[in-house]
């Protein structure tokens, strides 16, 4: 998973490794770590520069039920799945 790949590195190392892996998740992922950085350097006690990654992990979100019609007027249900990301940033 793209996530496993930055847990415990620093905030350039892991963007950088991000923008080089070739799945779909990690563009995801680095806005969500992106958006974490610009989220930590609000608080003028903390230097942006030696932050990296402490945690980083994804779980299930809410579900989109929906509906497809099948054979004999019947229908089958669909499940759109969606996840949360979260991101958790500490100083060195």
């Amino acid at each position: 998973m793209a996530v496993d790949l930055i847990r415990g590195k620093k905030v350039e190392d892991a963007e950088r490794i991000l923008n080089f892996t070739r799945k779909k998740a990690a563009l995801i992922v680095v806005k969500v770590l992106k958006s974490a950085v610009a989220n930590a350097a609000q608080n003028p006690n903390i230097d942006e520069n030696i932050l990296y990654v402490k945690e980083v992990f994804v779980g299930p979100g809410p579900s989109l039920k929906r509906w497809r019609a099948r054979a004999q007027g019947r229908v089958a249900p669909i499940r759109k799945r969606t996840s949360h990301i979260t991101v958790i940033l500490d100083e060195r």
